[in-house]
């Protein structure tokens, strides 16, 4: 009874940093090196993450520098980067890449919010996934006589409340995202 709880939990929570991780990876006003993420160049014969091959820093809040530690690979990266579609045009001046991110119009804004929340609801709809099958094995449980009916009711509860306190954790994520988004 309780290994089935903690494997729900345990499921639920990687749903959820699942999802906050698509979150960083969404565009806001700011440069955030999530961007850099997925993006992958091919670097002496072996697909290799751009992030392993520099020194990426934020010197102001609109601005990624990109140095990378072998100069050869600096106008691969600048490909890489441009055929990701990050919405940013790199600036390559020879030494280093500059990756200027320009405020998001209030338009521009509002699609990004409908984005995460539609991420969210994908959240919730795992979620929710991961309670029917917990629930399912519960049935399971009190069908073979593993555990009374009693017991199966009491497990059931413990799940919903798990399930609801999920459930709350992404609407919050999810508010905290779109503050961020709308900030001008």
């Amino acid at each position: 009874m309780d290994i089935l709880l903690a494997d729900t939990e345990e499921k639920m929570e990687t749903a959820f940093a699942a999802m906050l991780k698509r979150f960083s990876r969404t565009r806001t006003g700011r440069a955030n090196t999530a961007a850099l993420d997925e993006i992958s160049i091919d670097y002496y014969g072996a697909a290799t993450p751009v992030k392993q091959l520099c020194n990426i820093t934020i010197p102001e809040p609109r601005l990624i520098v990109i140095q990378p530690w072998d100069k050869t690979a600096l106008d691969l990266i600048e490909k890489a980067i441009l055929a990701s579609n990050i919405g940013v045009t790199p600036q390559n001046d020879g030494n280093v890449i500059r990756l200027p991110f320009q405020p998001l119009t209030e338009e521009i804004r509002r699609d990004i919010v409908k984005e995460v929340k539609k991420m969210s609801e994908d959240g919730k709809i795992e979620i929710r996934n991961i309670r029917r099958a917990a629930n399912d094995s519960a049935k399971k449980m009190q069908k073979d006589s593993e555990i009374s009916e009693d017991e199966q009711k009491i497990l059931m509860d413990d799940i919903q409340e798990l399930t609801n306190s999920w459930i709350v954790k992404i609407t919050e994520a999810t508010k905290t995202k779109e503050t961020e988004i709308m900030e001008v």
